[in-house]
């Protein structure tokens, strides 16, 4: 490991500063969401905007402008720091340095990682430029759709500034004001064909679960119902304005991150034989195991659509399990972070302190900062997620992308 860092002990952290403008701007978000239910609301009711039927067909509509080349693939993404691209920096103003991004982009973005996501894989195999975050006002894109993911999200409700019925509201506020402009023969990112057939992707629910995982443990499972509960909500409310076509994720092995493993503990007894702790990933396949069974009681009752939930568990932990296959010596090490091995995270001197310890660039580490990933790893669980092998029913995203019938469970 190399040591890294910079900056004097009087200056405040990145990370500080991430928490506290979390906090801050969270407040001036919320107050900014309720501000726009009302038209979230009356587009619900149907003033002009609801539902577009049950049918997928491809329709032009009147007052639209004609001869714009649109984007063959749009996606959006609700979820948390495993999706985020760049939507808490945005939001915050917290200019990120590097370590963070200096693989491929070599520069930060506001990822929290040393280079791509997994979401920016799934753009990638799609032929699709990466997602602009929602929140982003510069340099923005949104005609492949928009990335609604924030850092630090939950799935509940009031869990976090950014929660999903939060993303949710901006989302109906961008559908609302598109068609508006649309009505008003003006162009926009996306029309309403790309509304109807985009797919609608969610990564959520991993904060929600550690929040809770110092509870004795049915007292955690007791709490899983009410966690999906809100993502099948949100899957609801996307599909009652017009959504058919999701693509939801599971959590991965939590008892594998070094942040985890790191917390004090009185022995040894809940690691299992690679070194993770089992209550913890107990509790994530049990998030799965509910989150799957609620994805194919919705695709019972919503014919019309596909919905396709991705089980990341068995790819997490299976780097972990296999890790020299894939030349990581260190499965439960993060790469940034402070304290060397056996897992170099330190709650108090995290990745980006000014005292982390950095491994080498072209080092193999699954874990970047503790809690997210690397590139090198995104990459593996990407190319796994890919196939399909972990979805049910067993499809590829890119199958959703021209279809325009569901697919069946």
């Amino acid at each position: 490991m190399n040591g890294g860092g910079g900056g004097g002990g009087t200056k405040i952290s990145l990370r500080l500063q991430y928490y506290v403008l979390l906090a801050g701007v969270g407040a001036v978000l919320l107050v900014a969401c309720l501000k726009y239910m009302p038209a979230a609301a009356a587009v619900a009711a149907g003033a002009g905007y609801g539902s577009w039927g049950s049918g997928l067909a491809v329709a032009t509509r009147a007052g639209e402008p004609e001869g714009r080349k649109r984007s063959p693939v749009v996606i959006f993404n609700f979820g948390d720091s495993n999706s985020d691209t760049g939507g808490m920096a945005a939001a915050s103003g917290l200019n990120i340095a590097l370590p963070e991004g200096r693989t491929y982009f070599r520069r930060p973005t506001g990822r929290l990682s040393d280079g791509r996501l997994v979401i920016d894989f799934i753009c990638e195999s799609l032929n699709t430029p990466h997602l602009s975050p929602y929140l982003k006002a510069l340099g923005s894109d949104f005609s492949n759709g928009a990335n609604f993911a924030i850092g630090g999200s939950t799935a509940t409700p009031g869990g976090s500034p950014f929660s999903l019925d939060v993303q949710l509201h901006q989302f109906l506020y961008f559908r609302t004001r598109s068609f508006e402009l649309l009505n008003k023969g003006e162009r926009t990112p996306i029309d309403r064909d790309g509304f109807r057939n985009a797919i609608y992707a969610m990564d959520i629910g991993h904060n929600d679960l550690s929040a809770y995982l110092h509870l004795p443990y049915d007292q955690v499972l007791a709490k899983i119902p009410s966690i999906v509960g809100h993502i099948k909500f949100g899957i609801e409310t996307l599909y009652a304005h017009g959504a058919r076509k999701f693509w939801i994720h599971g959590t991965g092995a939590l008892g594998c991150l070094p942040q985890k493993l790191s917390i004090p503990r009185d022995d040894d007894s809940d690691l299992d034989g690679n070194g993770c702790l089992k209550k913890y990933n107990n509790v994530a396949k049990a998030f799965n195991a509910k989150l799957a069974e609620t994805c194919n009681q919705l695709r019972q009752r919503m014919a019309d659509a596909t919905i396709v939930f991705t089980d990341l568990f068995a790819i997490k932990y299976d780097l972990v399990a296999n890790h020299t296959k894939y030349g990581v010596e260190r499965p439960l090490m993060a790469c940034c972070g402070n304290g060397g091995p056996p897992h170099n995270y330190n709650h108090f001197k995290m990745c980006m302190s000014g005292e982390m310890q950095l491994c080498d660039m072209d080092a193999r580490f699954i874990s970047w900062d503790g809690v997210h990933f690397t590139e090198f790893a995104n990459a593996i669980v990407a190319s796994k997620l890919l196939t399909g092998e972990y979805s049910k029913p067993r499809v590829r995203i890119a199958s959703l992308v021209n279809s325009t019938a569901p697919h069946d469970g």
